[in-house]
């Protein structure tokens, strides 16, 4: 169900796979025991989610007070993230900022609306994915439901492997959390440090070679 990537006292990071839900299910393992049970803790703390079809960087508490900490960091949207995405239509422009209010849609799917009350705000840049593909690099600014997924949705490129969306179908549905970036301290009299984390996608039959400028998203992408 995952990978770890990092740990220490205060939060660890893991590499969910694909195909995993980060919530309970009643016909599968939950995702979280068997992380706490794997680093040799009593519990580890949610503090903010990936779709079940999505892989890649889940960061997670392993403390009430960390717990807390990191809440209140993406709370107040000082996490930055970054996903890869692949898509087998053209979008509508290859790159640029995605900005609207999030409306329900039919069977748990969500739209992209004219509105701008509490919108939704994706930026992103695309290149050539192969047989043509297009190949996303995508910074939510926000943190709303499907909210990549609604985003490349509205223009025109649904993602591989999201029948939800309207994607086609595939080994897996192409969206990943690549990128995680914050600086934080846990206790007042400890100084602020930085963590910084880059992850490419080990699952997935199409996924395109990374170029080499996308290693570092932070500086293309802000």
């Amino acid at each position: 169900m995952f990978s770890i990537v990092d740990q220490n006292q205060h939060f660890v990071v893991i590499n969910k796979h694909h195909g995993v839900s980060v919530q309970k299910e009643t016909d599968e393992a939950a995702l979280l025991p068997a992380v706490a049970a794997y680093i040799g803790v009593e519990k580890v703390y949610l503090v903010h989610r990936l779709d079940k079809m999505t892989s890649g960087l889940l960061l997670l508490a392993t403390s009430s007070h960390a717990a807390s900490v990191l809440s209140g960091l993406f709370a107040s949207r000082e996490i930055e993230k970054c996903y890869l995405a692949l898509s087998a239509k053209k979008p509508r422009k290859k790159q640029g900022l995605i900005v609207g209010d999030m409306g329900k849609s039919r069977r748990g799917c969500w739209k992209l609306l004219a509105s701008k009350d509490n919108p939704a705000r994706t930026r992103f840049i695309s290149i050539a994915g192969g047989e043509g593909r297009r190949f996303f690099l995508c910074r939510p600014y926000t943190g709303k439901t499907h909210q990549i997924r609604v985003a490349m949705k509205s223009i025109g490129s649904p993602l591989i492997g999201d029948d939800y969306y309207g994607g086609e179908l595939a080994d897996r549905g192409y969206l990943h959390a690549y990128g995680l970036q914050f600086t934080c301290r846990f206790a007042d009299d400890q100084p602020a440090k930085h963590y910084s984390y880059v992850l490419p996608p080990s699952q997935g039959e199409l996924w395109p070679a990374l170029p080499v400028e996308w290693e570092q998203p932070w500086c293309l992408i802000s």
